[in-house]
């Protein structure tokens, strides 16, 4: 490899590099005047992040139009932000959406979705958040047949590969 070919290869790493770390500081803005109450100015910053595939940014911007927080409210627009960002992992967007699913929200009434991602959300999360999206999931498959809590079983044991909800 010649020196200008790492040259510019060691330029593209560093450009790389000053683009995540200007997104990681847009995100604790967001998340900053999001905590503040600056919803309209959490909405700036986080949606340009979430347009661009940034899970925790789309979780926040789904939880800002579900409330109307900053954005016009919009169950539509909330499941949309949380099924891209619960698609990546984000357990917040799973729990969130598994309840979007249990309520009807912006998605079909479906309790068998709703399990999955309460399911998926309670297997993945941290330790602090993890018994609370387990209780949720269990109040809901008390409302549930067991064949329908084996369908929302089976469908979080195939995520991601099942993404039909």
């Amino acid at each position: 490899m010649g020196r200008s070919t790492r040259l510019g290869f060691l330029v593209a790493v560093f450009a790389v590099l000053a683009t995540t770390m200007a997104r990681a500081d847009s995100l604790a803005a967001g998340n900053a005047a999001f905590v503040r109450g600056n919803y309209n100015r959490a909405a700036q910053l986080l949606l340009p992040l979430a347009e661009h595939g940034q899970a925790r940014a789309q979780a926040m911007m789904g939880f800002m139009y579900a409330t109307g927080q900053g954005v016009p409210q919009s169950y539509d627009a909330a499941a949309y932000w949380y099924r891209l960002s619960a698609e990546q992992g984000d357990t917040t967007a799973q729990y969130l959406l598994g309840l979007a699913y249990d309520k009807g929200q912006g998605v079909p009434l479906d309790g068998v979705a709703a399990y999955k991602w309460l399911n998926l959300a309670a297997a993945r999360a941290p330790k602090r958040t993890r018994d609370n999206f387990a209780r949720l999931r269990n109040a809901l498959a008390s409302k549930m047949s067991r064949g329908q809590i084996e369908a929302g079983q089976w469908h979080a044991l195939r995520w991601p590969a099942d993404s039909r909800f």
